[in-house]
Order: C-alpha cells, then structure tokens, then sequence
C-alpha cells in the first residue's frame, strides 16, 4: 500500500485561520498514489454557505464534486477551508459553483471532474448548476450523485 507524502503542506496537521475570501483561500495537492488506476474521488459538502451578492443574505447549497485524478489529489482540510472562505463571499449561484470547480481543475488537472451544486431556493426558486470538464474515461464507474431536485414540503 502506498503512503501519500504530505511533505510541504501548509495546513494539514495545523491550526489555519479560515480564510477571508476564496481568492486567498489556499487550495492544496498531494501526489496521487495511484496513479494509473482510474478511480472517482467525490466530496460532498451538504452545508455550503455563500452571500447573495444583491442582499448580503445567506444562501445554502448541497455541493458534490466528483474528480478521476491524475497525478495529484486535493488535500481534503484546504478543500474544506476553500469552501468555508464563501461563508462571507457574495455571488450568484452559477458563479460560486463554476469558481469552485474550475479552482480545482488548475490545481489538479485531473482526467474528469463534474460539479452538482444543488442549491436552496432564492426568491422561491431553486438554482441547480451542473458543469464537467467532458466525457469521463471509458470503464470508470460513476455513481448518481444521490441529491433530488428541489420538491418543497411535499
């Protein structure tokens, strides 16, 4: 079994201020010990906060990001403080969601990555942004990402 080096991380095992904003977040990569394999690498992130750019009130979202790496992984603690940074950000739904899939691809270059950003209603409307970076690689086995669509009370 192989073990991931960790060497030159800056947050992993630290004590980091969240950071103010998602442009001085700081995203972070470690090698990919399997590199070779294809294989899905999902995080979901049923909590995400951002502003409403118009209002300043919170907007709440159900994000799951799912990725085939290549040679590098993110490194789940500044993904996590990456995410925290829109908790005080104010932009629309499609800009938070395609910034932080976009973020991740220059940082990884990974084979294939799709983001399901299932967001809350605003104005009675809920705001769903779905992107991916292509066609994912023959023979990889991508689960449903298991978030219905907005149904109300019923």
């Amino acid at each position: 079994m192989t073990m991931t080096d960790v060497t030159g991380l800056s947050q992993l095992g630290s004590h980091v201020e969240a950071p103010q904003s998602p442009e001085t977040a700081v995203l972070e990569k470690v090698p990919n010990g399997n590199q070779g394999t294809d294989y899905v690498v999902r995080f979901t992130a049923p909590e995400f906060t951002s502003l409403c750019p118009m209002t300043g009130q919170p907007d709440f979202a159900h994000i799951v990001i799912d990725y085939i790496p290549d040679g590098f992984l993110v490194e789940s603690k500044s993904l996590k403080l990456f995410l925290h940074s829109f908790r005080n950000h104010g932009a629309f739904h499609e800009d938070c969601s395609i910034y932080i899939a976009k973020r991740i691809v220059d940082l990884l270059a990974p084979k294939w990555l799709r983001i399901g950003a299932y967001w809350y209603p605003r104005g009675g409307i809920p705001i769903d942004v779905f992107w991916q970076t292509g066609e994912a690689p023959a023979g990889v086995w991508l689960p449903e990402q298991g978030v219905a669509t907005y149904r109300g009370r019923g």
